[in-house]
């Protein structure tokens, strides 16, 4: 019965967070005013705003004006309950499973996000960075929490620097260095180190397959952010184990 409980507290978690992924690039407040339509306007009732199932039951479709809804609304409530059904499991009713829950969330928000916007607004990144700093406070691992936060910064700041004088353009944004930092004040230099190495792999794994799909050049901007989050929650759960293996090695 709690695994239920756990899974519907995901989706509507996951709810919310479509509204914080439209909402916050635009500047517009995430509690107020109440969801509406963005073509028509018209408010959403309660009823057509059920995680997954009121889409199904629309068809994809604004009840008033029939414009279609992204897909992207229950996907990200499907992967929210998915991470947070997970993260139950790893770790049960404790002070982690809020952490990282939180830590979750928001790099869903986040990854979304740049995927649309090509941003990482500092409400997320510069948020992760100081309630990383607070849980770190409370789980008594702080300097690890500064060691992480510190390294995500000035690593991926001096890739920026050194590949704006090679290549002459901007190589790295300054939403992924704050990002990488608020990913480290979470889960340490460990797991900055993994992060930064299985991203690169997903990024540049992504960016061929868009390059190939798209047929676009590699000029094309390719959002990093999201391989950065992937790699982050992958950590969490198996990180630990590749950390383990390669030091031993």
């Amino acid at each position: 019965m709690i695994d239920i409980a756990v899974v519907v507290f995901g989706l509507v978690i996951g709810s919310f967070l479509n509204v914080c992924i439209y909402r916050i690039p635009r500047g517009e407040s995430i509690v107020y005013p109440p969801s509406a339509c963005p073509v028509c306007k018209n408010r959403i009732k309660w009823y057509d705003n059920i995680p997954v199932l009121s889409f199904v039951l629309l068809k994809g479709r604004c009840r008033y004006c029939k414009s279609p809804i992204s897909v992207v609304y229950p996907a990200v409530e499907m992967l929210t309950a998915i991470f947070t059904y997970l993260v139950y499991r790893k770790f049960g009713i404790c002070l982690d499973l809020a952490v990282y829950l939180i830590f979750g969330y928001a790099l869903i928000v986040a990854s979304f996000i740049d995927l649309k916007h090509f941003i990482i607004p500092d409400r997320i990144s510069i948020g992760l960075i100081v309630v990383g700093l607070i849980f770190a406070l409370l789980q008594h691992r702080v300097v690890d929490s500064l060691i992480g936060g510190a390294a995500g910064f000035l690593i991926l700041y001096a890739v920026a620097v050194f590949g704006k004088l090679i290549f002459k353009k901007e190589a790295m944004g300054g939403g992924d260095i704050k990002l990488l930092s608020g990913i480290g004040t979470f889960i340490g230099l460990k797991g900055v180190l993994f992060s930064l190495f299985v991203g690169s792999f997903v990024g540049a794994a992504a960016g061929i397959g868009y390059m190939l799909i798209s047929k676009k050049d590699s000029d094309s901007q390719i959002p990093f952010g999201p391989a950065l989050s992937f790699a982050a929650v992958l950590y969490i759960f198996v990180g630990s184990y590749f950390v383990r293996y390669f030091w031993g090695f």
